[in-house]
């Protein structure tokens, strides 16, 4: 797999920070039972509905990231295989019309797209072929399933018995063999195998991938998958990641099922055993990627790379009904929600949500995407009756001006029944000591015949917050819990921000709050925020009434538009750069006056970064942001 020509490194978050909620060590996992499946289905339901709001629409993916994109959205199929919620499944049928095509370099990835999901990072395509067999289980339109042939038979040319008697190479260049691809390559052919009525050619090619796999050298004496192969064909001693681990138990399962070769099934064990062995892959019986460790950085490859652990050991413990994989899939779900959640429902990279200032906790669609698949895994494979879950849309920033502040957030309440008509939950909000909160007492939802599969019937009800004007600033948290009939109860929270200064660095945490829409932006190590190509992101300014006028300092580099405006639509263009500068050698610092964009009643000023020149994919890139304004 290739990151794109940024290297979108980590100790970034495009959300609210997890304030109060990572500290810097913790003891073991929760104990206790295991989740009640209705509760299980809730969080499953929010932490997806998360997950999606990062989906861009347009470009239909993920922002920043090809591969990744395809795993994430292999994990929503699998959300709504385990649960019967199809709400997504536009979602992806969009992104394979509108992403079949072949792309230029830096479009939609790095690398040039080919076409059909195919480009020179082999294992990229083999991550979108399991995307469109999952696609195709789901529908079984077989579209899905003639593009992940397409794939395999494209993967199949680089199948070479020349260099190490077999096996994938990684990349076009044929420059690695390594144990993600062919993982990815067993598994592959064999759920091919076992979906295409009377093939031969594709478990062949399974059983030669399987016997190379086992002998090629990449499995150590412990159990476990080094990352791959020297150029003399041996084990190269390379880290040992979650998801190669994880694509040694799914590969040897799908090939059970197509063999009925007890032998796998047992292989498919070992390396689950391995893996989940004290020290090996876990820590106090969490799943821990050794970037995870604090002091360590990880970066976008590696915040997925336990989920897919996570799907095949769900794979494993469905197939065995083994108690010890189903009790390891339960502590990796209730440590995510208890000690690894922010206060936006965003779950982080360190499972076990150990965070300092000097090693932060990482929060991102991508990580979202992974401990998902621990949620997911969590749930049984029956089905759930009954469940209930709320969720409270992110607040905007509050900036004091005497004056107690009233702020409206929606609450959406969702509940999925097999059996009961009509379902009454009640609700109660709670803020800070001195707020006033005001919602409905109850509302009643009505669950057609036609929606007792496991979609969610909602309902969107206001909140009314009323913050008063001595608040400190802050993030202060709002809940509303939501309870109803045989037992059900789900609590809701966001955080609302109180800040009567605006300074920070873009592309960090603490850009979060001020960020009115991301457009999909990405962000960068330096630390900072990018728009390249058709992508934007703005900024909200929420002034008090009082402000007579308000300068803001931005310094910015690269190929940018700056477009500033008092109500988010209509813009008026404050900077931008005529050449296509590349390196940053253009970073400077900008004063611009924001006094002429005060004219709405509510102040608010906002600030939008586009690209100059959005053919080649280095757009405006945001470093520091910084306002100073005076009030009457």
């Amino acid at each position: 797999m290739k990151m794109s020509r940024r290297t979108l490194v980590t100790l970034t978050a495009a959300s609210l920070p997890a304030l109060g909620l990572a500290s810097a060590a913790h003891a073991a996992p929760p104990a206790g039972p295991r989740t009640e499946s209705s509760e299980a289905l809730a969080r499953a339901r929010v932490a997806a509905d998360v997950l999606m709001r990062d989906y861009d629409q347009h470009k239909a993916w993920f922002p920043s990231s090809w591969w990744n994109s395809a795993v994430a959205l292999q994990t929503i199929g699998d959300y709504m295989l385990r649960t019967g919620d199809r709400r997504y499944l536009d979602h992806l049928d969009h992104t394979f019309e509108r992403n079949k095509g072949p792309f230029p370099a830096g479009e939609l990835s790095g690398d040039e797209l080919y076409g059909n999901f195919t480009s020179r990072a082999i294992d990229d395509s083999g991550w979108w072929a399991l995307t469109w067999i999952t696609t195709y289980d789901l529908t079984g339109n077989q579209k899905y399933l003639d593009m992940a042939v397409t794939i395999g038979d494209f993967m199949n040319d680089f199948w070479d018995p020349s260099t190490c008697g077999g096996g994938i190479w990684w990349n076009e260049e044929r420059t690695y063999k390594n144990a993600v691809t062919n993982g990815q390559w067993i598994r592959l052919t064999a759920e091919l195998h076992n979906r295409i009525p009377g093939d031969t050619t594709w478990l062949e090619r399974s059983r030669a991938a399987w016997d190379w796999y086992l002998g090629s050298g990449m499995i150590n004496e412990d159990g476990l998958l080094n990352d791959g192969l020297t150029d003399a064909c041996e084990n190269n001693g390379d880290r040992i990641y979650t998801y190669n681990q994880g694509l040694a138990i799914g590969a040897a399962l799908e090939l059970w099922r197509a063999t009925d070769d007890p032998d796998l099934l047992e292989k498919a064990r070992y390396f689950a055993d391995s893996a989940l062995a004290e020290g090996a892959l876990v820590t106090e019986g969490i799943l821990t990627e050794w970037t995870d460790v604090l002091g360590e950085t990880t970066n976008d490859n590696h915040k997925q790379f336990k989920g897919i652990f996570l799907r095949y050991l769900m794979d494993l413990a469905d197939t065995t009904g083994d108690a010890r994989y189903r009790d390891v899939v339960a502590t990796q779900a209730a440590t995510i929600w208890e000690q690894d959640r922010n206060i936006a429902d965003q779950l982080g990279v360190r499972w076990a949500g150990a965070s300092t200032e000097e090693s932060p906790n990482v929060f991102d669609w991508r990580t979202q995407a992974s401990a998902l698949s621990a949620l997911i895994a969590d749930l049984p494979e029956d089905g759930v009756d009954r469940s209930l879950s709320a969720s409270l849309a992110q607040a905007p920033v509050v900036m004091p001006d005497g004056e107690p502040t009233q702020i409206q957030l929606d609450l959406n309440v969702a509940i999925t029944s097999a059996h009961a008509r009509r379902v009454h939950v009640r609700l109660e909000a709670q803020g800070p000591d001195g707020w006033e909160l005001e919602t409905d007492e109850r509302v009643t939802l009505d669950v057609p015949k036609s929606a007792r599969d496991g979609r969610p019937v909602s309902a969107v009800v206001p909140v009314t917050v009323n913050v008063p004007s001595d608040a400190p600033d802050g993030i202060h948290t709002v809940s509303v819990t939501a309870t109803a009939p045989a037992g059900l109860e789900f609590t809701a929270r966001t955080g609302i921000v109180v800040a009567r200064t605006i300074d920070f660095e873009a592309g960090t945490i603490d850009d979060a709050p001020w960020l009115w829409d991301a457009g999909g932006s990405g962000v960068t190590i330096e630390p900072g925020r990018f728009a390249d190509g058709d992508s934007y992101f703005i900024y909200r300014f929420p002034f008090p009434a009082s402000t007579t006028s308000a300068q803001l300092t931005l310094t910015i580099s690269n190929q940018y538009l700056v477009d500033l405006g008092p109500d988010g639509e209509n813009w008026t263009r404050a900077l931008s750069e005529d050449e296509q500068i590349r390196d940053a050698s253009n970073r400077a610092e900008h004063t611009l006056d924001l006094t002429p964009y005060l004219e709405g009643e509510d102040k608010d000023v906002y600030l939008r970064v586009s690209d100059a020149f959005p053919e080649d994919g280095w757009g405006g890139q945001v470093h520091h942001v910084s306002v100073e304004y005076d009030a009457s």
